[in-house]
């Protein structure tokens, strides 16, 4: 309650400053400090219940004032004014729901509005002297901590429990958990030393753990797996239960796991995803295991059938089930994307590795299978949580299995020969990763294409004004700095320039006015976005369909204009549409050929789609990482792609765009080095936006 009277004593204070202006002016900066301070708190990693309850609250009065604004008596000018300033609102919302997946669920149609919320946006209204509707029934008196989950359990699941009041958890699987004997090995920390086996990979050393040739068939009739498909399967029929199953993207992964439980009889199994693949997981279990139904979780779960033998449920509603879901019984647990957990603080990482840990603990050799086709995207400690999630580490140290490998190799961290070995016990206990080029040479090649555009008018300007006023800020920062010294070398000193480049990305990340690399971004976007619209809309016309990606917003917004405009028929595909609303983008991109392109959010819509009906892919905005960009291409560029597939990148040429451009693609070697055996050099993501400054510093320092 105490929190709630800081909420209350704080709208106060934002009514005293405003006095009594107009409603949509007080409204509207305050949802815009609302959002802001929700921004900085995902920024860093701190989403605590009473920022979603916030969140939740501004998304609720944002949707309301911009009806309110549309239906009201002003001018055409006044009305667009103010629906440009809720615009910038929702922009906020949206790429800070980005950050975090609980947040990106609050977004959704049919996202439930918490109580907190609620209260949050009753009191934002009541301090602005904005008498807030009646409600229908009175708000009843909290008994609990407002920040406490909210959690349910399905009738049908209660129904299945009635039903089967006999099934036992198996404890003895406990003993597999138990800390290993003391060795050679005791008093030395191997956290490091094998996350650090990976980086040192030499050329050659390929990441995957020996496979069977399959001698057993588990695909319904009609149906063939691939042979790397069928070796995966092949392994578990053989006893191996734990995968981090890496293969690139675009090579069946969701067939492999579905049959692999097939395999292991892993039933029941929970299958945790991404919202956005939700129902496409579904439908892969119904051709693949046909036989075994499955239920999906949406919302507070009204729908589920508690006696399927496949649960499928998303990230962002783990919290409200995650009771249920631990006492289900379950014997296998696929994790979809399990970069996602890569965050061990974050709350669906949480929320992941308790439900492993207690599947462990009450069941004997459980099937737990992690799939990501880009297991790294900062640096190899992304592997920590995966480890974890697999039974292989601890928060702190390997478990018996992978300590008695390591012990069996005769070798501590201070001999040189022991990350070799480390390295082949990590991926014995089960890494698998293949890659097209070896596996799936049917697949036909892909490339990425750079058209530079110029970016003329008013906008252009006004962009490479700002780009001039960020690196004069710079320079500013390092002559300054410099003036301090008792120096008379004017070498460039660029370990002074790097610390000045990161102090502006830090202020990039927290401070909310004035222009910055992030606000750049969005800005050239834009910019490009009408530019890139053409150029897809003249590859429909000759080519055949084309996937469209960006990553805000507003470009999606102003390409599916442009799209309407040149009478070109698209489907839209973004990170607030409920899955059947999405799904329905996708299948009628898919199956009618009058829809022509799919505009997609890069971060939406770049992992678990299947588009491969296009081979033509444009990308709009570029990604910070390589591997969100291998990401969206690969959902044209996989299995049952019969042409090459060409990725167009439109680059804003004479802008910082062009050197992230050139950085993304120098810096793409992290998952080759560690997995694929490359020499390519392991750099982590931030590399690329600290290294867009350091290059405009240098630049601008020489000029």
């Amino acid at each position: 309650m105490a929190r709630t009277g800081q909420r209350r004593d704080g709208a106060r204070r934002t009514a005293g400053r405003h006095g009594q202006r107009a409603r949509t002016t007080d409204l509207v900066g305050e949802l815009a400090r609302a959002v802001r301070d929700v921004e900085a708190a995902a920024k860093r990693g701190r989403v605590t219940p009473s920022v979603r309850a916030t969140f939740q609250a501004v998304a609720l009065l944002l949707r309301e004032e911009r009806a309110r604004v549309r239906a009201a008596a002003m001018s055409d000018s006044q009305r667009g004014d103010q629906l440009k300033r809720l615009e910038g609102i929702a922009t906020i919302l949206a790429t800070t729901a980005v950050r975090d997946s609980g947040l990106l669920a609050l977004l959704g149609e049919d996202a439930v509005v918490s109580d907190a919320a609620r209260r949050t946006a009753r009191e934002i209204k009541a301090a602005l002297g904005v008498e807030p509707e009646p409600e229908e029934e009175p708000e009843p008196v909290a008994t609990a901590p407002v920040e406490a989950p909210r959690r349910v359990v399905p009738q049908s699941v209660v129904s299945r429990q009635l039903a089967n009041p006999f099934l036992a958890p198996d404890y003895d699987a406990a003993a597999t958990q138990r800390g290993p004997r003391a060795g050679r090995l005791a008093g030395w920390e191997l956290m490091g030393p094998l996350l650090a086996s990976f980086e040192r990979a030499s050329g050659g050393a390929p990441a995957c753990m020996p496979l069977p040739f399959p001698t057993q068939r588990f695909t319904p009739a009609g149906l063939e797996l691939m042979p790397h498909q069928g070796q995966l399967v092949a392994s578990v029929a053989e006893g191996h239960r734990s995968f981090l199953l890496a293969d690139e993207p675009g090579l069946g992964k969701t067939a492999q796991a579905l049959l692999a439980a097939e395999a292991a009889m892993a039933y029941p199994l929970l299958v945790v995803v991404p919202n956005v693949v939700k129902t496409n997981w579904a439908r892969e279990a119904a051709v693949w295991t046909p036989h075994r139904p499955a239920t999906v979780v949406q919302g507070d779960g009204d729908n589920v059938d508690g006696f399927a033998d496949i649960v499928i449920v998303n990230y962002e509603v783990l919290d409200r089930h995650r009771g249920w879901l631990g006492d289900f019984g379950f014997r296998g647990m696929v994790v979809d994307e399990a970069h996602f957990i890569k965050n061990t603080s974050s709350q669906r990482s949480q929320h992941v590795l308790g439900l492993s840990d207690g599947l462990r603990l009450r069941t004997a050799k459980p099937l737990l299978m992690a799939l990501t086709g880009t297991p790294l995207i900062n640096d190899v400690d992304d592997f920590r949580a995966i480890w974890r999630f697999l039974g292989w580490v601890d928060d702190s140290k390997p478990l018996a299995e992978l300590t008695e490998c390591l012990e069996g190799t005769g070798l501590v961290p201070a001999d040189r020969e022991f990350y070799d070995s480390a390295r082949r016990c990590v991926i014995d206990m089960g890494i698998v990763r293949r890659r097209k080029v070896d596996v799936a040479a049917d697949i036909p090649a892909r490339r990425i294409a750079d058209l530079p555009v110029e970016l003329d008018g008013a906008a252009g300007r006004s962009i490479r004004a700002a780009e001039r006023e960020l690196a004069a800020r710079m320079v500013a920062q390092y002559r300054q700095a410099m003036a301090y010294r008792d120096v008379t070398d004017d070498e460039l000193d660029m370990d002074l320039v790097r610390r000045v480049a990161k102090s502006e990305l830090k202020d990039a990340m927290t401070k909310q006015n004035g222009e910055n690399v992030f606000s750049m971004m969005r800005r050239i976007g834009e910019a490009k976005a009408e530019l890139a619209a053409d150029y897809a809309a003249q590859l429909a016309r000759s080519a055949g369909k084309v996937v469209f990606f960006a990553k805000h917003i507003a470009v999606m917004d102003i390409a599916e204009a442009s799209f309407e405009k040149a009478g070109v028929r698209f489907s839209s595909i973004r990170g607030d549409q409920t899955p059947s609303a999405r799904q329905k983008q996708v299948d009628a991109f898919v199956n009618d050929p009058e829809v022509s392109v799919a505009v997609c959010s890069l971060t939406a819509a770049g992992v678990g789609l299947n588009l491969q009906v296009a081979s033509n892919v444009v990308l709009a905005e570029l990604s910070w990482t390589d591997a969100e960009q291998t990401q969206a291409i690969d959902r044209s560029h996989r299995i049952g792609q019969t042409e090459p597939v060409t990725a167009w990148r439109i680059i804003a040429a004479q802008t910082i765009d062009s050197r992230i451009a050139e950085l993304i693609g120098s810096k793409a070697g992290l998952a080759a080095r560690a997995l694929d055996g490359s020499d390519e050099e392991v750099v982590a993501t931030g590399d690329v936006q600290l290294e867009a400054l350091v290059s405009l510093l240098v630049d601008a320092l020489a000029a």
